[in-house]
């Protein structure tokens, strides 16, 4: 009787913690299919009285510069990911397989820069990278943000590479096989759900970036998606909240399908990576 009363109560409080969780996406698309008069309303309608679509045309119909703001996104994100997990897989393995007295002090590197803020380096960062010449540049804020997810990225795929046996790779020495293609056809394919993993985690990670993209980009023509939005979309006075949370449901449809279509990939290399032996 009391595992029973125990189940009832366990299953009741995940229930709670997922609505909890899920309320925010829930309220974002229902406010978007609101008029803007409904959505300021108080108290709030929990569902649309009046349900329309007027935000949705405006979003696809008038507003083109936010499709400029999404192209930039996903090219930023694409290719931030892509870098992200090629630098994460020479590191990665260097890591896991050449092992000096070093490693442990490169480890600890690795992690305190997980221990400041974006923002602490932000005013050096920019200072830097305004000598290379590279501020308001798509290649820069890139660069910028490659360079905040690769310690992250290197310790989570040296953990995927360490978790491969070395009989592998003696074996395929044996046979006459090179460092490179022992890495990248023998040892890279048996990682794959790692580098996925990585890759989900760099694209999410840039998609939803905003400090870089405000502090790097001034060209209206190369902003990212958030900074978009909160320079363009946003009053000083007043929101049109319908039209924001049409754009919101459209910038995270991505994401949600990303997720969608990975996360069995993502799950078992997130949990293949925390397990050694």
């Amino acid at each position: 009787m009391k595992s029973k009363i125990f189940s009832i109560l366990k299953y009741f409080l995940m229930a709670l913690i997922l609505l909890f969780l899920l309320f925010p996406l829930y309220w974002m698309v229902v406010t978007s299919f609101k008029t803007n008069m409904e959505a300021y309303r108080y108290p709030p309608s929990f569902f649309p009285k009046n349900f329309v679509t007027d935000g949705y045309r405006k979003l696809f119909l008038e507003n083109n510069q936010f499709f400029v703001y999404y192209w930039n996104n996903v090219i930023v994100s694409a290719v931030s990911a892509l870098l992200s997990c090629l630098v994460a897989i020479f590191t990665g393995y260097s890591l896991a397989r050449f092992h000096t007295k070093w490693n442990k002090l490169i480890f600890a590197l690795l992690l305190s820069t997980q221990m400041f803020p974006i923002v602490s380096r932000m005013i050096s960062l920019y200072s830097l990278m305004g000598r290379i010449g590279i501020i308001n540049t798509r290649s820069g804020l890139i660069l910028a943000i490659v360079a905040a997810q690769i310690p992250f990225c290197s310790i989570l795929m040296s953990s995927f590479f360490a978790n491969i046996p070395r009989e592998i790779e003696e074996a395929a020495y044996v046979d006459g096989a090179s460092r490179n293609t022992i890495l990248f056809r023998i040892i890279t394919p048996l990682v794959t759900p790692g580098i996925l993993a990585v890759g989900i985690y760099a694209f999410l990670m840039t998609w939803d970036d905003y400090l870089h993209a405000a502090t790097l980009i001034q060209s209206d023509s190369l902003r990212t998606l958030s900074v978009g939005i909160a320079l363009r979309y946003l009053g000083e006075l007043s929101y049109d909240w319908s039209l924001i949370n049409c754009i919101s449901v459209v910038g995270t449809i991505p994401m949600v399908l990303l997720f969608f279509f990975f996360q069995k990939y993502m799950v078992k290399g997130l949990v293949a990576g925390a397990v050694k032996g």
